[in-house]
């Protein structure tokens, strides 16, 4: 009999921890009052106001949101990373190359800053090769079984309940609003869709992430099945963001949150639509609650996009100042 998954237990903290603030008067209880709450307030306001000047009909709400640190804990490691990590561990011994070959060998030494310069397609190779052989279903309850019990070093908390309570009321504010919402990561698509529905209430075929070589097979009796090969296929991050929605939703959003430098073609193409826009980037301050970092990070690094929506005036939410709880636990 196949192991349950806990992984459910972060809609109960997350999607309807967010729900009870649609009876409110105020939609963004968690968020303080400022600039920031004001021009989330005003963009949908004036998108959804029939015969207003910037009313965008229905077709054409379309909101994509980045995923790791925008709308969970993306420090000190990516998630998927921390994955790809135990996976590694657990078979390493079948794949004595990996000790000496790269990306492999960076992540069994935890070595940082090295995998921070060998990048996102680094370790979509390892999450690619350390689970090839799986069919897209054993990958899928592999991810679940794994998110019911690795805990964050920090928090000591799953990492579904280490979402962002202030985001979760803003997905509830435009899903109110009939406002279709995707995440578009560069974070593997297959490792995302299992659980995005239960904890954002963004659905599978509302997910945009990066890819690996899928084959599909016939097992007997009839039994057809996808198989994972050990091969990437698809990076969705930095300009691979714009083209992963150009062929994925076929529609430009008209909003659009990330946090770091490989969301900056995202807003730009965003932006560059005709109407109403709102363009948003999470800034990381608060080292007390959560974490505080930018430039000079290797995980999460917000440099560049951080000087483009400066130049923009793009929306710069400061989690210390805007938010006033991060996670859904801090409301118990």
């Amino acid at each position: 009999m196949r192991r349950r998954s806990l992984v459910g237990g972060g809609l109960a903290i997350a999607v309807l921890k967010a729900a009870p603030a649609l009876a409110q008067r105020d939609p963004l209880p968690s968020w303080n009052e400022g600039a920031a709450k004001r021009s989330i307030l005003d963009f949908v306001a004036r998108t959804t106001t029939p015969g207003g000047r910037d009313w965008v009909p229905l077709p054409q709400r379309i909101a994509t949101f980045d995923n790791d640190g925008t709308l969970w804990c993306e420090q000190p490691m990516y998630v998927q990373t921390v994955l790809a990590l135990d996976r590694l561990k657990a078979t390493v011994d079948k794949h004595p190359e990996w000790r000496t070959t790269e990306p492999f060998r960076s992540l069994l030494a935890d070595d940082r800053d090295q995998l921070g310069a060998l990048g996102e397609k680094a370790m979509l190779e390892v999450m690619a090769a350390s689970y090839s052989g799986l069919t897209t279903e054993e990958f899928s309850q592999a991810v679940l079984d794994w998110l019911a019990v690795a805990r964050h070093p920090r928090f000591n908390r799953l990492y579904t309940e280490l979402v962002y309570q202030p985001m979760l009321e803003l997905l509830a504010l435009l899903h109110m609003h009939h406002f279709k919402t995707f995440i578009v990561s560069g974070g593997g698509i297959e490792f995302m869709r299992p659980w995005t529905e239960r904890v954002y209430g963004i659905p599978p075929e509302q997910v945009v992430g990066s890819s690996g070589v899928t084959r599909y097979v016939m097992r007997a009796p009839d039994k057809p099945v996808l198989v994972k090969e050990p091969k990437v296929e698809f990076i969705d991050n930095f300009v691979g963001k714009p083209e992963g929605i150009n062929y994925f939703i076929g529609r430009r959003p008209v909003l659009a949150f990330g946090n770091s430098d490989g969301d900056q073609q995202m807003l730009e193409w965003t932006a560059a639509g005709g109407g109403a826009r709102f363009m948003g980037l999470v800034h990381h301050t608060d080292a007390v609650r959560e974490y505080a970092y930018d430039r000079n990070s290797p995980v999460g690094r917000l440099d560049k996009a951080w000087d483009e929506a400066v130049r923009r005036d793009w929306l710069m939410v400061d989690m210390k100042k805007d938010w006033k709880v991060i996670f859904p636990f801090e409301l118990n």
